[in-house]
């Protein structure tokens, strides 16, 4: 049995200093395309101010994300973080294709509520991130070297303009430019 596992990221555990809060032996190993399936934000979160990103399946979408291997020491970590004991996230396995390695599969956190696909265009406030989970995101797509046009495209997700440092009571990396 391997003594590690890969771990697709698609939100907050983009980012580097992030994901090391609570699981330092990450190492990233690349990005991936996660074919299938759209990024979307659904469960309010007190932590955030706003809702989270999950993926949900779409045939006619995809996610771009960070491949990391992490030690299964973490895999507690991992899971109290995303909270799945909680019942927020639900473990899932997914297999994104590397660009540099073909596809892999990956373990991945999908919410357990997965929110319906928006066709008009209006995201309701209940929706949207906070500008301060939407920047971690943001920091995470260019650190981890996503493509350009999706970077553009996260930067068009709408936000609740949420962006108060002083209240979170996270770790210093969350609150530095």
């Amino acid at each position: 049995m391997s003594s590690v596992f890969l771990y697709f990221a698609y939100g907050s555990n983009l980012f580097a200093e992030r994901i090391h809060a609570n699981n330092p032996t990450a190492i990233r190993k690349g990005i991936g395309k996660l074919n299938g399936y759209r990024l979307d934000f659904g469960y309010h979160s007190k932590k955030w101010n706003g809702s989270v990103a999950t993926i949900v399946p779409d045939p006619d979408s995809h996610v771009w994300g960070a491949v990391w291997e992490v030690d299964i020491t973490d895999i507690p970590n991992l899971d109290r973080q995303e909270g799945v004991g909680s019942k927020i996230y639900d473990v899932v396995y997914v297999s994104p294709e590397m660009p540099s390695k073909g596809t892999v599969t990956c373990r991945c956190y999908q919410l357990c509520d997965l929110p319906p696909k928006i066709t008009d265009g209006a995201v309701p406030e209940n929706r949207k991130p906070s500008l301060l989970y939407l920047s971690i995101i943001l920091r995470g797509a260019e650190q981890s070297q996503l493509p350009n046009y999706y970077i553009q495209q996260l930067q068009k997700i709408q936000h609740n303009g949420w962006d108060d440092k002083s209240n979170i009571g996270t770790q210093k990396f969350m609150l530095e430019d």
